[in-house]
């Protein structure tokens, strides 16, 4: 499977998160969500408690004692105890070898944060300048298009 570059322009990143991390566990996927910073880690742990109880996705923080446990395992360092999908955010890394070994790997960044951006091209270019297949998919007029494939 290619690397998924998800350019969020209009939705709430945690938004995009909720939606793929939901349809990631309904394909019976355990998913590691990366971050760069524990504090946004700790915010997106509070957010998914807070959500509708209907809705509840099921996950922990990294360094609890079930971390092999979780299905969605929020952390800032790869953890690669049989998760079948990787979830990075601002600009966490991901390595060729990652990609290789999972069913889905998306790397969500946002559009409005010219920063990002740049982490997301350099991502992109080590990626692929690696041999690693990705596709660019930008969020369109409330739709995802995707818009580059290698």
């Amino acid at each position: 499977m290619p690397a998924l570059f998800y350019h969020v322009t209009q939705s709430p990143v945690e938004g995009v998160v909720e939606t793929l991390l939901t349809r990631a566990l309904a394909q019976g996927w355990r998913v590691e969500l990366r971050g760069v910073s524990p504090e946004r880690m700790d915010w997106l742990d509070q957010k998914l408690w807070l959500g509708p109880e209907e809705d509840f996705l099921p996950h922990g923080l990294a360094g609890g004692p079930h971390d092999a446990l979780q299905p969605v395992l929020l952390t800032t360092s790869p953890r690669p105890e049989g998760r079948q999908a990787v979830m990075t955010l601002d600009g966490a890394e991901v390595t060729p070898a990652e990609v290789a070994a999972a069913e889905r790997v998306w790397i969500l960044f946002d559009g409005r944060d010219e920063t990002a951006v740049a982490r997301a091209r350099d991502q992109w270019k080590a990626l692929t300048g690696a041999g690693t297949a990705a596709q660019y998919w930008r969020e369109e007029s409330g739709r995802w298009q995707k818009k580059a494939e290698k």
